[in-house]
C-alpha cells in the first residue's frame, strides 16, 4: 500500500478527527459497500476488455491461418501483411489497457484501505497484509502480472509472422 498522506484529507469531507474508528456512521458504511461495488464493475469491464481482445486476436490468427492455407484465393494473400500489423497495434493497445486497469485497481484500493482505517474491521487490509501485499510471488502473484503477459505473447508471434512474412527474410535464399 502507498503511504500517501494526502488521501485521507482528500477523501473524507469532514475533519478526520471527527471520524470515530469503530463507530462508522450509515451513511459511511453505505458510501464503502457502494465504493467496493464500483471496484467489481471495474473488474467486469476489464474482464470484458480481456475477452473483446482474446476474441479479435483469435480472429486474426484464424485469418492468417486461412491466408497461409492452400484453400485461400490468390488475390487476398497479398493482403496477409495487414493482419500481423493490425494484431501487433491491437496487442499493444490491449497491454496498455491492462496496465491502465492496474493502475486503476491499485488507486481504489489504497481508497479502501483509507476507509478501513475508520472502519470496525479491515477485510481487505487483512487480505493484503496475509498476501504480503503483491510483492512475494510465492504467496500470491497479482493478477495483473500474470494478465499482461498475453497480449505480451501476441506481440511478439505478430512480430515472429511478420519477420517470416518480410521480403528481406528470403534475401539469403535469393542470393544463392
Amino acid at each position: 500500500m502507498n503511504a500517501n498522506s494526502s488521501i485521507p484529507n482528500k477523501l473524507f469531507n469532514i475533519p478526520i478527527e471527527d471520524l470515530k474508528p469503530g463507530e462508522p456512521s450509515k451513511v459511511y458504511l453505505e458510501q464503502y459497500k457502494l465504493y467496493l461495488t464500483f471496484i467489481d464493475k471495474i473488474a467486469d469491464r476489464r474482464q470484458s476488455a480481456n475477452s473483446y481482445f482474446l476474441t479479435l486476436n483469435t480472429g486474426i490468427c484464424a485469418a492468417l491461418a486461412y491466408f497461409f492455407s492452400k484453400d485461400a484465393h490468390p488475390d487476398i494473400k497479398d493482403l496477409y501483411l495487414i493482419l500481423p500489423v493490425a494484431g501487433l497495434i491491437l496487442s499493444y493497445f490491449w497491454q496498455r489497457l491492462v496496465g491502465s486497469y492496474r493502475q486503476l485497481s491499485s488507486g481504489k484500493y489504497e481508497i479502501v484501505h483509507a476507509i478501513e482505517k475508520h472502519l470496525p474491521i479491515a477485510p481487505y487490509t487483512a487480505e493484503w497484509d496475509v498476501l504480503g501485499y503483491g510483492d512475494k510471488p510465492t504467496k500470491y502473484k497479482p493478477l495483473t502480472h500474470v494478465e499482461v503477459w498475453v497480449p505480451r505473447l501476441f506481440i511478439i508471434m505478430y512480430a515472429v509472422v511478420l519477420l517470416y512474412l518480410s521480403p528481406w527474410s528470403k534475401l539469403p535464399l535469393q542470393i544463392k
